[in-house]
């Protein structure tokens, strides 16, 4: 039997309309992603997956919760900041890769960061999708520049610990199931944030002085030790 209820099928169609922008939007972005990666790095395949997956896991997460009618500048600035990225991998498949390009790439993703949030907030579509959606590319960025930084040689495995402890921590709260609390919001923990990616992009840059790559990697890397065993320290005391 056919639903009739106009209220319904105005709610349906609101729920649907973001989704349908975000897939039209993903579409034309992965065309970018395609030309992109090949014009820069000569890579198509493994860029065009990545941005496939983040876009299909982002979009799960938007039929799923996201509240709002419109999809919004704010989650299209996310989504473009995804596509970059997925560009970015060709540079780990191609370490000789121009520095210059990746650099800026990485740049305009990094800067582009705030704006989403911004856009967010200007517009009343701040969302807990929004947040999760750039919290995880955020984390997508900085495993794929420590990655990038390693595979030219400019870093050591040192840099890892820039790229991959939040998906450490998050595989650890699988097996430790009081590290899988909520943490409260924090200043310190966003301020971290941004300083980790920085000092990804710092290391980056071909400009900075090759004595120079050594303390600043360590130091960030340290940084963000910190902050990770204040939340774990927290977590376990919340939970007794």
């Amino acid at each position: 039997m056919i639903n009739s209820d106009p209220q319904q099928v105005w709610q349906n169609d609101r729920a649907t309309r973001p989704s349908v922008a975000f897939i039209v939007l993903a579409f034309v972005l992965l065309i970018g992603v395609a030309f992109g990666a090949a014009a820069l790095f000569g890579s198509i395949g493994v860029p065009v997956a990545m941005f496939v997956v983040i876009s299909a896991t982002a979009l799960r997460g938007l039929i799923l919760t996201y509240p709002h009618s419109v999809l919004g500048y704010c989650n299209s600035v996310t989504l473009a900041r995804a596509a970059m990225i997925s560009v970015l991998v060709g540079a780990v498949l191609e370490p000789g890769a121009a520095p210059w390009i990746v650099f800026v790439i990485a740049s305009v993703a990094f800067a582009m960061d705030g704006l989403d949030g911004w856009l967010a907030r200007r517009s009343g579509l701040s969302s807990a999708f929004g947040a999760r959606f750039d919290m995880e590319t955020d984390a997508v960025l900085g495993a794929l520049l420590a990655l990038i930084l390693l595979s030219s040689g400019r870093a050591g495995p040192e840099v890892l610990v820039l790229g991959f402890t939040r998906y450490v921590f998050v595989a650890a709260s699988i097996v430790i199931p009081k590290l899988g609390g909520a943490l409260p919001e924090s200043f310190r923990r966003k301020a971290v944030c941004v300083v980790q990616i920085a000092a990804l992009i710092i290391l980056l840059c071909p400009l900075t002085p090759a004595v120079l790559l050594w303390p600043i990697s360590v130091s960030a890397a340290l940084l963000l030790l910190w902050s990770f065993a204040i939340d774990i320290r927290w977590l376990f005391r919340a939970r007794k």
